[in-house]
């Protein structure tokens, strides 16, 4: 039997993305955005308002990072989202994490997340189904403990993923299947 629940924010597991991007004094800014997504190979797409600093700061310089969080640094990751840059200019610092300029957008890397997708800025929409920032990935860098040979192996990222329905994180990282393989299976 099934029981009729309350709505929530979204799908069950959503990523835990932090996106950075630089203040007007050049300072980094991050936050904590759990919704948002890919919507192509090289488009990413976040469910941003306009009122967070980290808008104004990607409307300004055209360019921000997406990071994926894991669980060394879950106490970090969430900071960024209770924590406003409207109201806390130095939150980053307090962090005690550490920032790289890409190479490639005007943005920053924060260096101890292990994925990071380097984004330029392309449009913000605002209607009533509008999803807020839209981007294109010009580059994407992992660090090399999360690597096995050129691949990115998931098992090292442990990667967190947000419960809407508890307000939990959780660790992303046991293989269960083999996508677009394991249900061939059934294929007759």
């Amino acid at each position: 039997m099934r029981k009729q629940i309350h709505n929530t924010e979204a799908i069950f597991p959503m990523p835990v993305l932090m996106i950075a991007t630089y203040n007007d004094d050049g300072s980094v800014n991050v936050m904590n955005a759990a919704w948002g997504t890919m919507v192509s190979r090289d488009i990413v797409a976040l469910n941003l308002t306009e009122t967070h600093k980290t808008v104004k700061n990607i409307k300004k310089h055209k360019a921000f990072t997406v990071s994926i969080a894991d669980s060394k640094h879950v106490v970090e990751a969430d900071y960024f989202g209770v924590v406003s840059g409207n109201n806390t200019p130095n939150k980053f610092e307090t962090s005690g994490l550490t920032a790289s300029k890409s190479e490639n957008v005007d943005a920053p890397i924060i260096n101890e997340f292990p994925i990071c997708f380097e984004c330029e800025f392309i449009e913000y929409q605002d209607g009533e189904y509008g999803c807020g920032v839209i981007g294109k990935v010009i580059n994407i860098t992992a660090d090399e403990a999360v690597m096995s040979g050129d691949r990115i192996d998931i098992s090292k990222v442990n990667a967190i993923a947000f419960d809407p329905y508890t307000h939990g994180y959780y660790k992303v990282t046991e293989r269960v299947g083999e996508a677009f393989k394991d249900g061939l299976k059934l294929k007759k």
